[in-house]
């Protein structure tokens, strides 16, 4: 099955909230408020400093779908590209779908002059996901991810 990747646009933003709600469902039991989440996609394809969205096609569908927002490094000088709200269609998976997707991240990034690295964090549990991630490359860091939220949105 021929995949394509492309970016996202606003035509794609009612796939992308499905797609995203259907990720937090299915890594973390968790429900998103769509309504919130619609306005947080739409504020990354309004806005490229907050993002981007890519979309990989089969047979002309949407089948999957990430994220890669930036954070600069100031030990070295450049910016990390973080792949965040990875999902791809149950049907879908095991089929490269995600390889795809990775490595237009991967060449975008290498030919952006400014990126350092790729970054992503995984669900502690979701071991299909790491094996995904290493048989691309990726190695897991020394880090642990603490976070606090803000009622926001």
């Amino acid at each position: 099955m021929p995949v394509s990747v492309r970016r996202a646009n606003e035509r794609d933003i009612d796939r992308i909230v499905e797609f995203n709600l259907a990720m937090a469902r299915e890594s973390e039991d968790k429900g998103l408020n769509p309504e919130t989440l619609r306005a947080g996609v739409a504020a990354v394809l309004a806005e490229p400093a907050n993002g981007f969205y890519l979309m990989a096609e089969a047979d002309g569908r949407p089948v999957g779908s990430l994220m890669v927002t930036t954070e600069w490094s100031d030990w070295r000088n450049g910016r990390f590209w973080w792949i965040q709200s990875v999902f791809v269609a149950p049907e879908h998976r095991r089929q490269g779908i995600y390889s795809r997707l990775h490595d237009s991240v991967r060449r975008a990034a290498q030919a952006d002059g400014q990126c350092c690295g790729l970054r992503l964090y995984v669900e502690k549990r979701n071991i299909g996901a790491q094996a995904a991630y290493a048989s691309l490359g990726m190695t897991p860091t020394h880090y642990d991810l603490f976070e606090e939220e803000f009622g926001v949105g």
